[in-house]
């Protein structure tokens, strides 16, 4: 495979204290947002650092970069009157053009500058998706500032480290509950001048609505505004995105101009999205992904896409009413939004006759067997899928507001094999795609394009190897324009990340097939290692484990420095539509797979009380077939024991991007998993 050459290396990060060309002379540099400024070095901690590009000689690697300013004015220019942004107001869309976007843009960055935000200081953004989430991170880059967005299930702790290390001058939050976590720890942070409440009125004294912020930037003049842009470099941070902290402490990755732009080009450029051809996307993800930023906000802006908000309680259940009436023609779905449609078609398709069940089977198994067929190059529509097609496959996606749509795609989290294959079972692929807080997106699958178990090929322009394989799996390895300028304020772990030539090391596990597919099996920081000195890469075979048992939510794989590996399962349970947290009662396909065993426990302490045998043997059935898939004895599970209730961001489990904290599992688990290898 050819991949392009790059004129620049990359080296090492540049010492924190150090400055930069630009830095020392910065009157020099008075032509931006579009210019890039001469830099040093090709990684900085520096928040102020510039970096040089890793352009490429030909091809989409030496495209010409654009500043986020840029991308917006482009688009404002070109596609003035098209509706850039919609959200529900009463029984209709209120929408906002891209001309409209770009001025409210302008006008919250001039509000910033006027209410304390200083160059390359943080715009931290805190509440769930809206307008005010876009416009406040767009207008924190136009102004000067570092835009960066924080989780919404984060603590007040996990905040004050965001507000803290980003020396943020502003704060946006989206509600009272969300203000709350920023007042908390408000008195701590003598670098923040400004808090600002967007949806709802503010009950605290000193906290500023949407609506007062939009006021005092209407009272400024351009003439701030317009000497800051001059000093943009699209060689420079422009957007903090914080790692999970899954290991650690969250460290602030810096994403500059450069980085956020070519990538959205790439991905709009990848699946043909066309600026002027009318589209319409749903914005519901939690942005503080960066993935999320640049699917939701970027590559609409370089496809002229309209994107319309979902509410707050989208996950809880309104998400779907708000697809059924966009009609959306590309949707981006969390693998939890995946696991509930699924259920909701699940649910409908009990209420049918046994008739009509057997008629939607028959019509599943040829789209499975079409879509496969399709999946490994094999051209041709057969009778019987043209005809499943016709009388089910439309009439569901016209139910589910899916008629439309072109791109269905998932990410955050992988999406188990079982979940892609029931859906093209219904004649919808869901593609998946791989992003880290280092990287905005590196790979994506097509429809074209794609494999069961695969986060697709390279965006055109980016190079992936596999760091010394051993039968093909290695540590991914990424290049490119989208990969970061380094950590904020931490020389040691930027200079680890990337090495001298460019290539970032991901920390994750993978191998990449003849035709450029590449496979996540897990990470490295992971692996277990037996006592008989044998690696296990635990995700892949925690994988099969839920393939294998429909019932099964989270496998734990265990057996670090032990004889044996041993698993941890929780059940797929209901969740607390306003706390989030699991409940004790299970799932409807949970119960069904139970129903077939003749069991009718609808709790999980119902279940673990009975300790019903037909249920135990399945279990162990699955397992056994798991094993029977595996390389070596080492890889096989010898034990298994049952959680009292699943796992969960807000009980600690689980990262804000749904990855398992493994060390919080292992400490509070410990006792169960010491009962596991008692007798040996």
């Amino acid at each position: 495979m050819m991949f392009p050459k790059f004129v620049v290396k990359n080296k090492p990060g540049v010492p924190r204290n150090s400055r930069t060309t630009a830095e020392m002379c910065p009157e020099k540099y008075l032509e931006g947002p579009d210019q890039v400024v001469p830099a040093d070095g090709a990684g900085t901690s520096s928040p102020a650092g510039r970096v040089r590009l890793r352009l490429g000689e030909s091809g989409e690697a030496s495209l010409t970069p654009v500043s986020v300013p840029g991308l917006l004015d482009r688009a404002a220019t070109s596609q003035p009157a098209t509706p850039a942004l919609a959200w529900a107001e009463r029984d209709d869309w209120a929408l906002l053009t891209f001309s409209e976007y770009r001025e409210a843009v302008r006008t919250c960055a001039k509000a910033f500058l006027s209410l304390g935000l200083k160059r390359w200081h943080g715009v931290c953004i805190l509440g769930f998706n809206s307008p005010e989430w876009f416009i406040s991170d767009l207008a924190a880059i136009h102004a000067g500032g570092v835009a960066c967005g924080i989780y919404a299930t984060n603590s007040p702790e996990a905040c004050y480290h965001c507000l803290s290390d980003s020396r943020a001058n502003i704060a946006v939050a989206g509600d009272h509950e969300q203000l709350e976590k920023i007042l908390a720890v408000k008195d701590r942070l003598p670098e923040l001048a400004t808090v600002i409440q967007y949806s709802g009125a503010p009950r605290v004294p000193g906290v500023l609505s949407w609506e007062d912020v939009m006021r005092i930037g209407r009272e400024q003049s351009d003439e701030q505004l317009e000497s800051t842009l001059k000093t943009l470099a699209i060689n420079e941070c422009c957007t903090l995105v914080y790692t999970s902290g899954t290991v650690g402490a969250p460290k602030g990755a810096m994403l500059s101009h450069d980085n956020l732009t070519w990538t959205a080009q790439r991905v709009a450029q990848t699946h043909g999205f066309v600026p002027g051809e009318p589209r319409r996307a749903v914005s519901f993800l939690p942005l503080s992904h960066v993935a999320a930023q640049v699917i939701d906000i970027y590559v609409p802006i370089e496809a002229a896409i309209t994107i319309y908000f979902a509410d707050k309680d989208a996950l809880k259940g309104t998400l779907f009413q708000t697809v059924q009436k966009v009609r959306p023609t590309s949707f981006f779905g969390v693998p939890r939004v995946w696991e509930k449609l699924r259920d909701a078609i699940d649910h409908s398709t009990n209420q049918n006759s046994n008739l009509k069940n057997s008629f939607v089977s028959w019509a599943r198994r040829q789209s499975l067997q079409h879509n496969i067929a399709k999946m490994n190059g094999i051209e041709g529509i057969s009778v019987g899928y043209r005809l499943a097609k016709h009388l089910v496959f439309d009439r569901v996606k016209t139910a589910l507001g899916f008629d439309c749509c072109t791109v269905l795609s998932s990410g955050a989290a992988p999406l188990s094999d079982d979940t892609k294959e029931f859906f093209m079972s219904y004649d919808m692929i869901i593609l998946e795609g791989y992003g880290m807080s280092e990287i905005p997106v590196h790979t994506t699958s097509l429809h074209t394009a794609f494999r069961v178990g695969s986060i697709g090929r390279n965006l055109p322009g980016t190079e992936t190897k596999i760091q010394v394989p051993t039968q093909g799996v290695g540590e991914l390895l990424f290049r490119g324009r989208n990969v970061f300028m380094g950590y904020l304020n931490d020389e040691a772990s930027t200079r680890a990340s990337v090495d001298g030539e460019g290539w970032l090391h991901s920390g994750d596990i993978g191998r990449q097939d003849d035709c450029g597919f590449i496979y996540v099996l897990g990470r490295l920081k992971e692996i277990i290692i037996t006592s008989g000195g044998e690696n296990v890469p635990p995700m892949q075979i925690e994988n099969e484990v839920k393939k294998e048992l429909p019932i099964v939510s989270h496998a734990f794989l265990v057996g670090d420095k032990r004889k044996f590996l041993s698993v941890l399962l929780t059940f797929k349970t209901e969740q607390d539509p306003d706390s989030g947290l699991p409940l004790d009662r299970l799932s409807s396909d949970s119960r069904r797979w139970l129903e077939k065993l003749s069991c009718d426990a609808s709790t999980v302490a119902q279940l673990l009380q009975s300790g019903n045998e037909k249920v135990m043997a399945a279990i162990q059935d699955g397992i056994d077939q798991v094993n029977s898939r595996a390389t070596s004895n080492a890889q096989k599970i010898q034990k298994f024991s049952i959680l009292p209730q699943d796992f969960s961001v807000k009980t600690g489990e689980l990262g804000p991007t749904l990855k398992l904290k493994r060390k919080v599992i292992e400490t509070q688990y410990r006792s169960t998993i010491e009962q596991l290898y008692s007798n040996v």
